[in-house]
């Protein structure tokens, strides 16, 4: 990409707020609640993840029947929130989120658009704390996977955990981020048709007008492969034309959200940001509408990583790409309360002064229920916050449990 269409990418960028008021070390594996992603530095092996399968059954509070409508107009979630137009959804003219238990989100000139977190074993509020008191955008970490929504290519889709997770968001005012579309694990049974996947999409998006963020293709090869590349172009470490059709799908379908490609490792080692910005740079090239770069973040706390290293190539990403950058699953898995106040007290601070890093969104906050075979990152133990969380919490204006 030359460097006259790098600086005409940069000066089209657009905050989130002004979008929602218009519609080589030790190896980690991906942030998922499923089987192994590989993990690690680009091309090595990784750790096994603990549980996966399907999201079965309702979780959550909000969820409400879901009878038709515009975003707007009463939304399709009736029986939830009422929709965009009502529950104080995001908007640049208020400058955050405004619901029953954040105060307003975070001000406009606060440097993050938002710090939010993720489900828990498909609920949302947990053992009396209301979520919403405490992050301000929510991703569903399994309920939003094509393969927790349908069991099988071409069988009838089971909307009800994600559709109190969006309820939840609506009512409460806080910002839905759809996690994820395509991606090479807890996807359907058989061989899903390229019509298939379009459907998928056009379902979601339909269903869920308000929808934010997507995390429209996770973590590409050689991370996961979907098995129906080939239907949507294939192209994988040449054109890369099945990733350029997943996008093309999502932003006709979802016009109004923020379109990212998410993977893993990709701003903390080297051969893994390599690979990731050939991949950018090629559907670039053909077109794609893609609108930032999601980094999961989940290495930080490898000793082998040093917090310069990661300056470094964070840097990289976004001059080489000319993207915006969301931390997309960030997260500090430790036993040692005081190293895990540390990492937060580094890199929070640095995320929100780097102009190109737009958010963050933490990969859980209850310690013992997080996704990794090492549960250690939560913020909450014993339903008590550990000092990490007590500073996060300080340092956003939030309240503490």
């Amino acid at each position: 990409m030359t460097n006259a269409l790098r600086q005409l990418r940069r000066a089209a960028f657009f905050p989130l707020p002004a979008l929602l008021a218009s519609c080589g070390g030790a190896p980690i594996d991906s942030g998922e609640d499923g089987p192994p992603a590989s993990g690690g530095a680009y091309g090595s092996g990784g750790h096994v993840s603990q549980s996966g399968g399907s999201s079965a059954g309702g979780a959550g509070t909000g969820g409400g029947a879901h009878a038709g409508g515009a975003p707007g107009t009463g939304g399709v979630h009736t029986g939830g929130s009422g929709g965009a137009s009502s529950g104080g959804s995001p908007g640049a003219e208020t400058g955050g989120t405004s619901n029953g238990g954040l105060t307003g989100g975070l001000p406009p000139d606060f440097g993050l658009e938002f710090v939010g977190n993720i489900t828990t074993s498909n609920g949302i509020d947990f053992e009396g704390m209301v979520y919403s008191d405490y992050w301000d955008q929510i991703t569903p970490e399994n309920a939003g996977k094509w393969g927790s929504v349908q069991s099988n290519a071409g069988a009838a889709f089971n909307w009800s955990t994600l559709d109190a997770i969006y309820d939840y968001a609506e009512e409460k005012g806080i910002i839905f981020k759809q996690h994820a579309f395509v991606w090479g694990s807890q996807q359907p049974g058989g061989n899903p048709s390229a019509e298939q996947v379009e459907t998928w999409v056009q379902t979601f998006c339909e269903r869920y007008p308000n929808t934010k963020l997507i995390d429209v293709v996770n973590e590409p090869p050689p991370h996961t492969n979907p098995n129906y590349t080939d239907a949507l172009g294939g192209g994988t470490n040449t054109s890369w034309q099945w990733v350029t059709t997943s996008f093309e799908m999502a932003r006709e379908h979802c016009p109004g959200a923020i379109l990212l490609l998410n993977d893993f490792n990709n701003i903390e080692w080297d051969n893994d940001t390599n690979h990731f910005i050939g991949i950018v740079d090629a559907i670039q090239a053909a077109g794609a509408p893609i609108d930032a770069i999601g980094a999961q973040a989940h290495d930080l706390d490898n000793g082998q990583v040093s917090f310069q290293k990661v300056q470094g190539l964070i840097q990289k990403l976004h001059d080489e790409t000319g993207l915006p950058i969301y931390i997309t699953e960030f997260d500090i898995s430790t036993t040692n309360d005081q190293q895990q106040l540390d990492l937060y007290e580094q890199y929070m601070p640095f995320f929100r002064e780097t102009e190109y890093v737009r958010a963050v969104t933490i990969w859980g906050w209850i310690y013992g229920r997080t996704w990794n075979s090492a549960p250690q990152s939560g913020l909450v133990r014993d339903g008590a916050p550990r000092p990490a969380m007590t500073w996060l919490m300080d340092w956003l204006g939030r309240p503490s449990p």
